[in-house]
């Protein structure tokens, strides 16, 4: 950041009064503009004993596979951000979504939250994000296409999970660790 939002002024970069952390402080009129991490909601849509899932059409891991999932929007709730990017990336609709997988990644500053939800029905297309859209049975997941880690955790944990009939909240910190050597 190098201009105030509220202002135009010019920032600088300082620790303020009673702050522990440096912050863009505007030069003129004193702001304080504070940048916090991005929430990614998603949802794993569950049809049967399939899941859905998008190839993506976008970077970053355009050609991978992956669970619909974005950036929540202001204004609404996790789980509706996840219905959201579910209608938006496969043209599905979504129910009784409940909190299954969550993962802090402090290395790029993002929270993911996915919700398993049930599909409405068997109707779904690519959305614009999307070059292609498929459900899939355990056995025919693309693992060695799937886009991100917490995709590959979250199936992982949603297969395991399935055959003991119990969805607990999984927790996982994927701090980012350097490889010594």
């Amino acid at each position: 950041m190098k201009f105030c939002s509220a202002c135009g002024a010019s920032v600088d970069y300082k620790v303020p009064e009673d702050d522990s952390r440096e912050r863009a402080v505007c030069s003129n009129c004193g702001a304080i503009h504070y940048q916090n991490p991005k929430v990614v909601t998603g949802t794993l849509p569950i049809w049967g004993d399939q899941v859905l899932l998008c190839k993506r059409a976008i970077e970053p891991r355009r050609g991978y596979w992956t669970l619909p999932a974005g950036y929540m929007e202001n204004g609404e709730t996790a789980e509706t951000g996840g219905a959201r990017e579910t209608m938006e990336e496969a043209n599905a609709a979504v129910e009784n979504p409940s909190l299954y997988t969550v993962f802090s990644l402090p290395h790029i500053s993002q929270v993911y939250m996915f919700f398993k939800a049930d599909l409405v029905g068997p109707t779904y297309s690519s959305g614009s994000e999307s070059l292609e859209v498929a459900l899939f049975s355990e056995h025919e997941i693309p693992w060695d296409e799937l886009a991100f880690p917490v995709v590959n955790k979250t199936l992982e944990h949603y297969f395991a999970d399935r055959a003991n009939n119990a969805f607990p909240v999984h927790y996982e910190n994927l701090a980012f660790r350097r490889r010594s050597g």
